[in-house]
């Protein structure tokens, strides 16, 4: 599993929108401007988690961004499923049944599975408040 620029940038974006959380929306050119990313690119991402209710936007010229739940509440998974699809390892893996005609004779089968569940064990514990404590601690290191 490869994560794509779409996936890595959404999650820097949500980040950013949960470090900069103070009530007022955030806009996409600042957003751009501190993580260094095209804001025509931002714009499409947003918009997907935008229409997912993830974020809502707020238009005007105070307007822009703002999380519609709770760091706490978001987990990583959530956000790279939305833009990623499905985070399987394997196709045979990406349905909640396994269809695969060879799964009972197939030798690697129980070695997808369990990278399937350690991805998800991942990606579905970690939070958007985890990314942001994460990255407020390496802020910190980074002034030792």
């Amino acid at each position: 599993m490869k994560i794509s620029t779409k996936g890595r940038y959404a999650l820097r974006l949500m980040v950013d929108l949960a470090t900069h959380n103070n009530g007022r929306p955030v806009s996409i050119r600042d957003i751009a401007s501190r993580q260094n990313i095209s804001d025509k690119y931002l714009e499409q991402i947003i918009s997907s988690l935008n229409k997912a209710g993830y974020v809502k936007s707020s238009r005007g010229p105070q307007g822009g961004y703002t999380l519609m739940k709770e760091p706490e509440e978001c987990t990583v998974g959530m956000i790279l499923r939305l833009t990623e699809g499905n985070l399987s390892p394997v196709a045979c893996l990406e349905e909640e049944e396994n269809y695969c005609g060879r799964r009972e004779e197939c030798a690697t089968h129980m070695l997808w599975k369990k990278l399937d569940d350690a991805i998800k064990g991942v990606l579905d514990t970690v939070t958007l408040a985890d990314l942001v404590d994460w990255q407020k601690e390496s802020a910190k290191s980074d002034l030792i």
